[in-house]
């Protein structure tokens, strides 16, 4: 298995991987003009290191070597909203009180909020279910964190991520049903699917900016606000390992939990540590033990690997994996030790 920055040569088959996709993960839609302006983004933040005043997509995918086939993907997108405007729902308490009747009611509202911008979200986590096995998901999901460590100066302080809300099994969402739909004459996917293609610049044209009150939407929206999709479960449990936490803020459309740290506390990012190759072996190489990347910018890799430490700065490593890394013996490379 090898993680490595994705180009515009692997466009068709994230096209059939996203065709593969339940609804609502809006970063990676089956739609190819979509995907073609995103790889040209991808292939533009990966060629400069200047992204303070704009945004930009490091977008990764996984290969399984064996089979030659795109299996997963994963990435950041840094400077969120600089270019167009990224909204979530902020959850809040309301009290008021009334001497005369001596009546004190407590109000639970979502206010409209832009706190994510120019802040760093993690987009597009997904593995094919057949290669859902042998700790390769936590491999996927904590690579980037090995990236965002290496050039950390390109990511805002906070990192997040819009865990996908929780559907019937019709696929509707009930949060949207009974608000967004009300302004909206349009189903879920069908908004989710615009978001996504051409961003969420109609909800500010269109949505009340007015507090939301959760009195007035229906039991089933109310019950599922911060509630995860059960296929996003794992996902969002990974991340809770690295210290994310949910703060009371979620997505405008289905009402997905938003989960949240700063950078500079991710467990990964502060686990993670550099080494110089000094030996291979030529042995089997399958008691994985370890995530090594090359620290490389523009062609940046992770791969699974056997790590011998032979002191505080050396390790060794086998022939393989200096292979899938590209790199050669003497280089520095990044160690994450797996967790079990």
């Amino acid at each position: 298995m090898i993680l490595r920055s994705a180009t515009h040569a692997d466009l068709p088959a994230l096209l059939q991987l996203s065709e593969s996709i339940p609804g609502g993960m809006t970063s990676m839609p089956f739609d190819q003009s979509t995907w073609e302006k995103k790889l040209a983004l991808v292939e533009s933040s990966f060629s400069s290191r200047e992204t303070k005043m704009h945004e930009a997509i490091y977008f990764f995918v996984l290969e399984d070597p064996d089979i030659q086939e795109i299996v997963g993907t994963c990435g950041m997108h840094a400077g969120v909203g600089l270019n167009r405007p990224f909204y979530n729902y902020k959850l809040s308490r309301h009290v008021s009180k009334s001497k005369e009747l001596d009546i004190t009611v407590n109000s639970n509202t979502l206010n409209l909020c832009n706190d994510f911008t120019g802040e760093t979200e993690l987009v597009s986590l997904f593995l094919k279910e057949s290669h859902r096995k042998a700790k390769v998901g936590q491999f996927l999901s904590r690579s980037r964190f090995m990236f965002l460590r290496e050039f950390e100066s390109l990511f805002g302080n906070v990192v997040f991520a819009e865990i996908r809300g929780w559907l019937n099994s019709e696929g509707e969402s009930p949060f949207w049903d009974s608000l967004g739909r009300q302004f909206f004459d349009m189903p879920y996917f069908k908004a989710d699917f615009i978001s996504a293609v051409n961003g969420s610049q109609f909800i500010s044209d269109l949505m009340p900016r007015f507090p939301v009150y959760l009195e007035l939407l229906s039991q089933e929206a109310v019950a599922v606000i911060g509630k995860p999709n059960k296929d996003s479960l794992a996902a969002m449990r990974l991340l809770e390992k690295e210290g994310f936490q949910y703060q009371r803020v979620v997505d405008i459309f289905d009402a997905g939990p938003v989960v949240q740290s700063y950078k500079d506390r991710i467990k990964s990012v502060l686990q993670t540590q550099d080494y110089r190759v000094v030996d291979s072996f030529s042995g089997a190489d399958e008691a994985y033990n370890c995530i090594v990347s090359n620290k490389q910018f523009g062609s940046f890799k992770a791969v699974l690997a056997q790590v011998e430490r032979l002191d505080e700065n050396s390790i060794v490593l086998s022939e393989k994996a200096l292979q899938m890394l590209e790199v050669e013996l003497q280089s520095e490379v990044s160690v994450l030790p797996l967790r079990d």
